[in-house]
């Protein structure tokens, strides 16, 4: 695995372990999607990078996925709204916050279960990778 690869999926599970602790506090809840958008985000471009694909620039998660070239097995909905909230926050309060505002305790739970999934299963893909290899 390529040392960037590492850097990418390592970055990626600081973010999922900060979701985890975070999600104790039901005040927390727009810091927990921020960082399920990008543990997500990383996990992508770690399977990008391993697979020497060539990305622009972008926090869309839609069209990291559909520069993959992969099928994974995503949550439509959660991808949505994780879209959703990284705009360019004029201000540090506007961090994770949604276009309906602060998301719920149960939104928050399901961004971290869909950041664990697509980690892991990017995490997988990435092992195959180098056996084909």
């Amino acid at each position: 695995m390529k040392n960037t690869t590492k850097d990418w999926l390592s970055a990626a599970q600081d973010d999922i372990k900060s979701m985890s602790l975070l999600l104790k506090n039901p005040d927390l809840t727009n810091i927990v999607a921020f960082h399920a958008q990008q543990a997500i985000e990383k996990s992508l471009k770690a399977l990008m990078e391993e697979s020497e694909i060539e990305f622009i620039k972008t926090h869309n998660l839609k069209t990291l996925l559909a520069s993959t070239n992969t099928n994974l097995n995503i949550n439509k909905r959660v991808f949505t709204e994780l879209d959703q909230l990284y705009l360019d926050s004029r201000y540090p309060g506007d961090i994770g916050l949604m276009p309906f505002g602060k998301p719920s305790m149960e939104d928050a739970q399901q961004y971290l279960d869909e950041a664990k999934k697509i980690y892991q299963e990017i995490e997988k893909r990435i092992s195959t990778l180098k056996k084909d290899i």
